[in-house]
């Protein structure tokens, strides 16, 4: 489901932009803060409703105005035009062909995207949160009931929390909802990281030489279920007002003979590993659906020796996805000619 076409309106420093993109290779250069990164979270937009470089989207609005819009035409079976709009002091809109959609998740259906940029290595350097929505985008397109599952728990967990402020005796009444549909979330996520084991371990070792675990938490204690899990921490829960045990709290622990690997590894060492958590989930989605997810790299030579990138362009052409990507040179053409070229310089971009 490659992107066709892509419009953009106040985003950054750009104005306003269209391109018309190519299934296959889309080569975006220029200096650096002339916006090539920005188009890129323009695309990001239309398929997760959020930025990759900021959890707060009103910071994408060029300066001095309301709003920004990103605006795109996929093509295949499921052709849409899918439309995000961000504006100053509102939830972020998003609508596929015209209709309003009810959950960003949604947008993923129509335009799955992925992203390796500079910033990869927080995959491995930060915390749970990250991890958690790297292993549920995965999930959500292998098992189409996931996003109904994950939206129950998220609902029964918002109003548990709620009741522990304002009724705590009436929070429990929430327990049932919690178990039944976190237990099944977990089993979900359980059942991904199994799928995934064999090109986690084939990528790692190709791109990194390195052996590394997934290891997934579950949120509580595992010599417990969740249920006892919950009633044992009733009074810390009614203490702090906040639910403690659950999916919520999950993690994919990657570790190295039993270590936390950012302990471990040096910063380029846990790019590559990061990179490889991405490529694996796509090799994945490619042999186990009909899903062929956009891919977006953001400058991937800058950083890598000789050798590096030749494995990772291996690793990346036999993903057979729409690539766009970003240089500062046209000299620099890792994956060969690309079938698009555009140059960006101050914020206007043109066709090459």
């Amino acid at each position: 489901m490659p992107l066709a076409e892509l419009a953009l309106e106040n985003l950054r420093c750009i104005q306003r932009a269209e391109l018309g993109l190519a299934p296959g290779i889309n080569f975006i250069r220029g200096p650096n803060g002339s916006g090539k990164t920005s188009l890129l979270e323009g695309i990001y937009l239309l398929g997760r409703g959020r930025s990759f470089r900021t959890r707060n989207s009103e910071r994408l609005i060029r300066h001095g105005q309301e709003r920004l819009q990103t605006m795109g035409h996929t093509l295949g079976a499921l052709s849409q035009r899918i439309s995000v709009q961000v504006t100053r002091n509102e939830p972020t809109r998003a609508d596929i062909a015209g209709v309003p959609v009810g959950s960003l998740a949604q947008l993923a259906q129509v335009f799955p995207v992925q992203i390796i940029e500079p910033g990869i290595h927080r995959l491995i350097e930060e915390g749970s949160p990250r991890r958690r929505r790297w292993l549920d985008w995965a999930v959500f397109h292998v098992e189409p009931n996931f996003i109904d599952t994950w939206q129950r728990y998220a609902r029964a967990l918002r109003q548990r929390n709620a009741a522990l402020h304002t009724a705590p005796d009436t929070a429990r009444a929430w327990d049932g909802e919690l178990v039944r549909h976190g237990e099944a979330l977990t089993a979900a996520r359980l059942r991904l990281l199994e799928t995934l084991a064999g090109h986690w371990n084939e990528t790692v070792r190709g791109l990194a030489d390195l052996h590394v675990d997934l290891h997934y938490t579950t949120g509580w204690k595992q010599d417990s279920s969740l249920e006892q899990s919950l009633a044992d921490s009733w009074d810390r829960d009614r203490h702090r007002g906040v639910s403690h045990a659950g999916p919520h709290r999950a993690d994919v622990q990657v570790r190295i003979d039993g270590r936390a690997a950012r302990e471990i590894l040096s910063r380029g060492q846990q790019k590559l590993v990061a990179t490889a958590m991405v490529l694996a989930q796509l090799k994945m989605l490619r042999e186990r659906t009909a899903v062929v997810p956009t891919l977006l790299l953001d400058d991937p030579a800058a950083e890598l020796d000789a050798e590096k990138l030749a494995r990772f362009v291996e690793q990346v052409k036999s993903l057979r996805c729409q690539l766009v990507l970003t240089s500062l040179s046209a000299a620099q053409l890792p994956f060969g000619p690309p079938d698009r070229m555009f140059h960006v310089e101050q914020g206007r971009v043109q066709p090459v």
